[in-house]
C-alpha cells in the first residue's frame, strides 16, 4: 500500500521551525516507510493543512497518516483534526489521524537527555539526586495540557532532587512564580527545561523576557537552560510509533 505521512505543526514565522520539520521529514524518509512525508501548519504561515493534504494526494497514495505535532492534546489539536475531517469528504484516500506527541515515555527520555547534556556542557558533576529541575511549558486552559506536562514532571520526580513546572503564558504558575518556588528549595543547581518543540519566538524571545529577569531577582546561584526538544532521533521514532499505532488499528 502506498502510504503518505503528513505532520501538522502549529505554525511559526521563525525559519528554524520549518528547518526542524524538514529535518524530521528527512529522518522519516530515510526509514522508507512512506511514499511521501511532508509537513504543514495549522496557522501563522503556509503551507496550511489544505495545502499539505493536496500535495500529498497528488502522489496517488492510498492512505494518508496525519500526525498532530503538538505536545498537548488541547484546543489547537482539536481545530487541526476538524480541518482534516472537513477535507476527508473530498477524497477517497483514507485519512488516519494519530495521537499528538503527549503522555509518552520517549518525551521523558528526551527531557532527561537535555538535562544530562546541559549538566555536562556546564561541567556540573553533581549526582542527579542533587539537581533541581524546572520545566517551562507553553500554557493552555485545556486540562489535558496540564495533565500532559504533569506526566513529565511525575516521571522525572524520582530521579532528581526536586522537579517542578511553570507556564510561559495563559496558566499559573508563571515563570516568576516558578523561579520563586525553586528559590525556596535552595537548589545547588537548577536546570531549566524549555519544553517546546521548536526554536521559535517563544524559545528565542518570549521566555527570556521573563526568565532572565526572574533569575536575576532570585538568590539562585547556578541555573542553566537546556535546548528545546528539537529534532532528536527519539522524536522521529515517536512520530513513526504514533503513526504505526493508528495504522495497525485500521
Amino acid at each position: 500500500m502506498k502510504r503518505g505521512l503528513l505532520i501538522i505543526d502549529r505554525g511559526s514565522r521563525e525559519r528554524e521551525a520549518s528547518e526542524e520539520l524538514e529535518t524530521i521529514c528527512h529522518g522519516i524518509n530515510e526509514k522508507r516507510a512512506y511514499f511521501i512525508t511532508d509537513y504543514c501548519f495549522l496557522e501563522v504561515e503556509p503551507p496550511y493543512i489544505e495545502d499539505g493534504i493536496s500535495k500529498c494526494l497528488k502522489n496517488e497514495i492510498e492512505s494518508l497518516t496525519i500526525v498532530p505535532y503538538f505536545l498537548y492534546p488541547g484546543k489547537k489539536v482539536k481545530i487541526a483534526i476538524k480541518e482534516v475531517e472537513k477535507l476527508q469528504k473530498d477524497t477517497k484516500v483514507k485519512f488516519l489521524i494519530t495521537k499528538p506527541m503527549s503522555m509518552h515515555k520517549t518525551l521523558v527520555e528526551i527531557v532527561e537527555n537535555r538535562i544530562s547534556t546541559t549538566l555536562k556542557e556546564n561541567n556540573v558533576s553533581l549526582s542527579n539526586k542533587d539537581v533541581d529541575v524546572m520545566i517551562i511549558g507553553h500554557g493552555s486552559k485545556d486540562p489535558n495540557a496540564q495533565t500532559s506536562l504533569d506526566y513529565i514532571v511525575n516521571e522525572l520526580n524520582g530521579s532528581y532532587r526536586n522537579v517542578s513546572r511553570c507556564w510561559l503564558e495563559i496558566e499559573q504558575p508563571d515563570i516568576f512564580e516558578g523561579i520563586k518556588k525553586c528559590e525556596k528549595d535552595n537548589p545547588k543547581v537548577l536546570i531549566i527545561v524549555f519544553y517546546f518543540l521548536h526554536e521559535g519566538a517563544h524559545v528565542k524571545t518570549d521566555i527570556n523576557n521573563d526568565l532572565i529577569p526572574a533569575l536575576e531577582k532570585s538568590t539562585i546561584e547556578k541555573a542553566y537552560i537546556t535546548k528545546h526538544l528539537g529534532t532528536d532521533q527519539k522524536m522521529i521514532d515517536l512520530i513513526i510509533e504514533r503513526a504505526k499505532e493508528v495504522e495497525d488499528a485500521n
